[in-house]
Formats: C-alpha cells, sequence, structure tokens
C-alpha cells in the first residue's frame, strides 16, 4: 500500500528507540535508500525528519528498511489533513507508556527493598541475628523475589536485546541485559547447585541485589526521563489548543455544527462574539474586532470587515460575522507555525551529531572493554577468581550505559525551543 504526501520533506514517529545507539542505527538504515537525503532522527520527539523524492523511493520501503532494524514506523500521520489529531495519539501513546514504565518501576521498588534488606544479612552479623534463615534458605527466598523482577520489570531489557542479537547490534539494552542477567544466572547457579560452586565450606555470595537494583534505578531514569520529554512536547500541544473543536457552516439545509476537522476551504462559516476562529479565511459579511496576539503579540484587538483576511485560533471579540475558508489544517498559518516548530524540535545541532557518533561505537567498545576485563580477573583474582571477574564485568556494562549522551543535548533544545514558542 502506497502513501500519498503533498510534501517532499517528511516526519513520522519511529518506536522503539531507547539511546543514541538506536538513533544512528535508524538513520543509517533511512539514508541508505535511494531518493532519500537529509535525514535526522531525534531521540528526545523520537522522530525520524528526512526528504525524499518521490519517483526514486515509496514511503513503503523506508518502513521497510527501519522494520528490518528491529524498530516500528507509525505511517498514520501520512493520512491526517490536520496536526491536532496526531498529536492526541501521540499523547495518548506516551501516556500509555509512561503509566506502563511506571508500574514496571513501582512493582520493582516493591520487590527490591526486601532483597536489598534481605541480602545485608549475609555481610553484617547484626542483622544475620535478626533473620532466623540460613544462608541456602535465604538464598531461595531472595531467589523468590528477584524472579519476578527480572521476568516483568526487566523483560523489556531482554526482549531489545534479543532483537538486536538477532540483527546484529548492540545499545544500552544490551548493557543492562548482559550485565543482569550474569549477574543472576550466577546467583541461581550457587542457589539450586551450591555443591559445584562450594568453596572451602561456605556459599560464595550471590548477586540477586545487585540485579534487582540496577533494573529499578534504570527503570527510574526511563520513567523520569519519559516525563521530562512529555513536558518539552507540550509547546505543540498548546498551539494545537488554540484552535477550536467544532466550527458552525453555512449549508443549503441551513446551519450545521461540525468537526473543525472535516472544514474544507470554500465552506462559509458563522462565528459568533467570543468565538475562536476555526481556520483562515476571508470576511464575507459582517464586522467584528479580533484578538490577534497570539500571532503578533498586540494586545489591542483589530477591527476588519467584509474582504478582511482572519486567521485561525484568533479570537472574535464583539461581531458576528460571515467568512470563507481559504486556508485548513497544515496549510493555515497556525498550521504553518506548528510545522516550524516540530521541524526545529527534530532538527539537530552539531554538537547532537557528535555525540550520537561517539554512542554509536560506545556500546560495542564497552562490551569489549568488559570482556577484556573479566579474561583479567580470571587470570590475576586468585582464590575467588571467578567471583570478582564477575563483579568487575557487570560494573563495567552498568556504570557505561551511554542513556544520557543521546538525550541530553535534544532534551535542552526541545525545552529552548518549547520556551520560543
Amino acid at each position: 500500500m502506497e502513501y500519498k504526501v503533498k510534501v517532499d520533506n517528511i516526519s513520522l514517529p519511529i518506536e522503539g528507540m531507547t539511546c543514541a545507539s538506536c538513533v544512528t542505527r535508524v538513520e543509517k538504515s533511512i539514508a541508505k535508500i535511494e531518493g532519500v537525503t537529509d535525514v535526522a532522527v531525534n531521540l528526545a520527539t523520537e522522530k525520524a525528519t528526512f526528504n525524499i523524492d518521490k519517483s526514486k523511493a515509496g514511503i513503503d520501503e523506508i518502513k521497510k528498511v527501519v522494520e528490518e532494524a528491529g524498530y516500528k514506523i507509525d505511517l498514520s500521520s501520512l493520512d491526517e489533513n490536520d496536526n491536532s489529531s496526531n498529536t492526541d495519539e501521540e499523547s495518548e501513546k506516551t501516556s500509555a507508556y509512561d503509566l506502563t514504565l511506571k508500574k514496571d518501576f513501582l512493582f520493582a521498588l516493591i520487590l527490591t527493598i526486601p532483597i536489598f534488606i534481605l541480602s545485608m544479612n549475609q555481610m553484617f552479623e547484626g542483622i544475620r541475628a535478626l533473620i532466623p534463615f540460613t544462608d541456602f534458605q535465604l538464598n531461595k527466598i531472595l531467589l523468590l523475589l528477584t524472579t519476578p523482577v527480572i521476568f516483568v520489570s526487566g523483560k523489556r531489557f531482554y526482549k531489545i536485546f534479543w532483537n538486536n542479537l538477532k540483527h546484529f547490534t548492540a545499545d544500552m539494552n544490551s548493557l543492562v541485559a548482559v550485565g543482569t542477567g550474569a549477574a543472576f544466572s550466577f546467583s541461581v547457579l550457587i542457589t539450586l547447585f551450591p555443591e559445584l560452586i562450594l568453596k572451602a565450606g561456605e556459599i560464595p555470595h550471590v548477586y540477586f541485589d545487585t540485579t534487582v537494583v540496577i533494573i529499578t534505578l534504570i527503570l527510574m531514569g526511563k520513567w523520569l526521563e519519559v516525563r521530562a520529554k512529555t513536558k518539552t512536547g507540550s509547546a505543540v500541544k498548546k498551539l494545537i489548543a488554540l484552535k477550536p473543536k467544532t466550527a458552525l457552516i453555512k449549508t443549503t439545509d441551513g446551519e450545521k455544527v461540525i468537526n473543525v476537522t472535516e472544514l474544507k476551504t470554500g465552506n462559509i462559516v458563522i462565528v459568533k462574539p467570543g468565538e475562536k476562529i476555526p481556520a483562515d479565511g476571508k470576511i464575507k459579511s459582517g464586522y467584528s474586532t479580533f484578538d490577534e496576539a497570539m500571532l503578533t503579540g498586540e494586545s489591542f484587538p483589530v477591527e476588519k470587515t467584509a474582504g478582511g483576511k482572519i486567521f485561525g485560533g484568533t479570537i472574535n471579540k464583539s461581531g458576528s460575522f460571515e467568512f470563507e475558508v481559504t486556508a485548513i489544517g497544515k496549510d493555515s498559518v497556525l498550521g504553518k507555525i506548528i510545522t516550524l516548530v516540530e521541524e526545529a524540535q527534530g532538527s539537530k545541532a552539531p554538537i547532537q551529531k557528535l555525540a550520537d557518533k561517539v554512542a554509536a561505537v560506545f556500546v560495542p567498545i564497552v562490551i569489549v572493554i568488559a570482556v577484556i576485563t573479566f579474561i583479567v580477573w580470571i587470570i590475576v583474582g586468585g582464590d575467588e577468581a571467578f567471583t570478582k571477574a564477575l563483579i568487575n564485568f557487570v560494573a563495567v556494562l552498568i556504570i557505561a550505559c551511554p542513556c544520557a549522551m543521546g538525550l541530553a543535548t535534544p532534551t535542552a533544545l526541545i525545552v529552548g525551543i518549547g520556551k520560543g514558542a
């Protein structure tokens, strides 16, 4: 199915991106298509903006390469004539994702607290006296409490890691999945088969607490990140809110109230005192004053009569009049302002491009360093070489997560542009 678009510059939502490595992968996938130029993918807005020569490439081709890279692209916006429905859908998706993330974080936090307290039993004699369990029993309790955190709250990391593995790629989620997965697997082995790793009659320390704390903290970071991105996107929502939801049009059968998205150029619209103008147009009959502060910043009302141009989103102050619609949706002045703001938010500053390039090679380098760290500690670690090697292997992977590297610059730009809008 081919999608028709009116302009060559297109901006489409991308689902599934989590870090700067994802940004680079999507950009490279789209840029390799002949006829597509100026590709810019923004992690904060989760959108891909590009110019396309429709005689050389189709939207379906772009959708195919994005999905092959392990992500989803939303083409529904190409069928929309108005900005508002598009943004409403995006807000609903963001709210649903925010709610899911919050639930996963709170679920992990509720289980992490007792896991952390019970783990202290193995480190401090004072706490050990308060908990009437042997190390064998305690490890089994910790396993029961940790498993839901891994397979409920933490499953997002492992699903993305598996998809990346199928495409021979890696990102921040790969670091989290490998690190926590290694710590959890080692701890499960000690808990279920202690005789395999028993040393001098003592059970080695388990790392269930390390696993759940890492997952909980990263989920908290992701939740705060989503909330920050939601706030930065409020500029466009406020601009769209300037337009009314309905319009009163004149038909052969009389007057009729319709949704503003159903307006067409040439429609005759009736506007009464105090109402917002639903679209750009030219006054056919009547007289009124208009509050155009949202466009010009001028606080004094502007007088207009028949033949005068009016703009969607402005407010009719006093009189009643009829006007003919000349521009709707993205072709209206307000629509163009919204488009400019969205394009500005989707663009990249030079420093942001540099951050994306660094983050793209950062993940594979970190994995190599973590493996080298593991091997070195196996060689020089002494009696507890494997335990020390595992701890340092996990530490390198988790501490090096480059989440902020790909998010800080675009978020700062969006906040600034939002304030300007």
